[in-house]
Parts: structure tokens; sequence; C-alpha cells
């Protein structure tokens, strides 16, 4: 199958080069983002030697064009970023596939790692489905499971499941070109979509629990990277375990110790900081940032708090305007 490819971070490159090098696939063209530099996506095509395709834009017919010249039977797309219109979704003679890390319907939309650590969840997976005009809304062809470790980042899991989705898709979409898979219709139930992160997404609310925050670390790991202010500086929190408190003495954002470790009072239990990234200098273990801090810190995040961020996680049911907060644009 002559395949165009769709992908920019790190997520993407498993399935890329793992079409390159199966048999069952000719990897026309590959298709990326990246105006600033070129993406993960891209790179690994130059490695592979395969051309690549940069469009601002694939709302007019000229930056169809190349997509139409190669002929593809199939897109495959991962973590590309942009809606396709249908125009865009008629070209392939096949259809096409999106390799999506949730368990659909649950997690639709740009940020479904992001959102599985946040919110706590045991598990989390990959699904192959054939995409139509929504975000996220076609019928299944594959689902696979995964569980979510206690110490994941979005990073760790983000690379377990790119693995995963591209042994998938090598597998599986060539089961459902000849008929042997079916692709199914998403549940009409439990439905979620989440959006792009921006950096104020990183803000840790200290009135949360130290459960919570604990996760947000992970979630926000390796962008936005969680982050608060100490002593009206920004510092990045890079790694915290939850330790359990009386909260009755202390408010939210309270300093319990500063001297050897940094333990901070949350809405229930503290968190205690383990290692942080102060703005403009490296990471370093947060024993190692006390002893370089002249006054005592009595208390954090008390200034710096960017404007409050939309929900990560939007029910479908109760939202349309999810549809705008997702995405960066369509095409």
């Amino acid at each position: 199958m002559r395949v165009v490819f769709f992908g920019s971070p790190e997520f993407a490159v498993p399935t890329l080069q793992s079409l390159a090098a199966s048999p069952a696939f000719e990897v026309a063209l590959v298709v990326t983002q990246g105006a600033k530099g070129k993406s993960p996506v891209e790179v690994a095509a130059d490695a592979l030697e395969l051309p690549v395709y940069k469009p601002e834009t694939l709302r007019d017919a000229a930056s169809r064009d190349p997509l139409v010249a190669a002929e593809p039977d199939l897109f495959v797309v991962a973590a590309f970023g942009l809606i396709f219109r249908q125009r865009t979704l008629d070209i392939p003679r096949l259809g096409s596939i999106n390799v999506h890390p949730s368990l659909l319907p649950k997690y639709r939309g740009a940020s479904p790692i992001v959102a599985a650590i946040a919110a706590g969840d045991r598990e989390t997976g990959v699904a192959l489905m054939v995409m139509d005009a929504g975000i996220d809304t076609g019928a299944v062809v594959s689902q696979e499971r995964m569980p979510v470790g206690d110490d994941d980042t979005s990073e760790s899991l983000g690379g377990r499941l790119a693995r995963m989705g591209a042994e998938m898709a090598v597998r599986d979409i060539p089961r459902w070109v000849e008929g042997e898979l079916v692709a199914l219709p998403q549940a009409s139930s439990g439905a979620s979509l989440t959006r792009t992160l921006s950096k104020a997404d990183g803000w840790i609310d200290w009135t949360r629990a130290a459960v919570d925050i604990e996760r947000h670390v992970r979630a926000m790991w390796l962008w936005p990277r969680a982050w608060t202010t100490i002593q009206g500086s920004p510092v990045q929190i890079h790694g915290a375990e939850v330790v359990g408190i009386e909260n009755g003495e202390y408010e939210p954002g309270d300093v319990v110790s500063a001297r050897r470790r940094l333990i901070v009072a949350c809405g229930e239990d503290a968190l205690e900081i383990e290692t942080v990234e102060p703005a403009g200098r490296r990471a370093m273990a947060a024993s190692a940032y006390l002893n370089g801090v002249r006054a005592p810190i009595v208390r954090v995040g008390d200034v710096g708090a960017p404007e409050p961020a939309p929900p990560l996680i939007v029910p479908v049911e109760s939202s349309e305007v999810g549809l705008g907060l997702t995405w960066q644009g369509c095409d």
C-alpha cells in the first residue's frame, strides 16, 4: 500500500519507522509541521531518505496537490495536530487511519496522554481509528490496553504507547484492508475532549490535594513542566512525593520544612519537592537549591499565577466549545 504519513512529535516517529520497514507499505510522502525547525518526524524521515512536505495549510487545492500527486492508497496519521476536512480525507483510495493514544471515546483530542496521568487513570491504551471529519470520532479498527505506572510521566508513558501504536499499525491496518478486521462505531457514552496544552497548564494550584499535584507534576513532564513561584521567581518542579501531615495549622502553599527538605502544604497533605529548576539555572536537588537560598522560604506560589487555563478534559455531552479548545486549526 502506498502511504502518505502525517505526524510531527516524537510519539509519531515509531509508527513512521515501522511503516517504512514493513514490506506491506510504501511510504510515498511524509507530511509534518514544525515552522520553527525540524520536527522529530522530519528528522526521522530524513534518516530514512523519505520525501518530506511541510505545508502551512491544506485548505486550498494547491496545498493538497502534493498529496494527490503521491497517489496514496492510505493516509496514516499519528499526532499531526490538525483536523482534516472531508476534501483532504477523500484523497486516499482506501481511507485514513489515525493512531490515537487513548481508549476511545475517552480522551479524544490533543492531549490524551497528559489527561490519563493527570486524572489518575490506572490504564490507557492505543486506538486505530478510521478518520472522519470530526475530532477523533471515527470507527475503531482495534484497541489495546496498557497500564499506567505510579511513576509514569507523559514522556515515559508516551514512549510505550508510541511503540504499541507502531506495532498495531503494521499488524492491523493490512487486516482491516483485507476485511479481517471491521471498524466499529465508538460507544455513545463516556466521550471526552482534551485540548492543546499551554505554558499556563503547568502552574501548580496548591489548594489541590497533594496526590493530585504529584500526578500533575508527572503529567506535565516533559512539557510544559509543572511550575510555581518561590520568593517571586518561577521555579520548575521536576519531581515530588506526597507527605502526610495534619493540615490544620497550615494554609495551602505554606512551607512546612525548608532546611534539608522542601515540603509544601497542600489542600490535603503536603508535597515534598525533590528536584527543581530555577529560572535561568540547571536542574538540581531541592536540598542543593535550599543551600543557595539566602532568606527563609515561608510560602510558595503566592505571586505570578497566570490566568486560569480552561479545563483540560471536557465531557462531550456538556460542551461544544471543546471543539475550539482542542486543536490549533482545521484543514
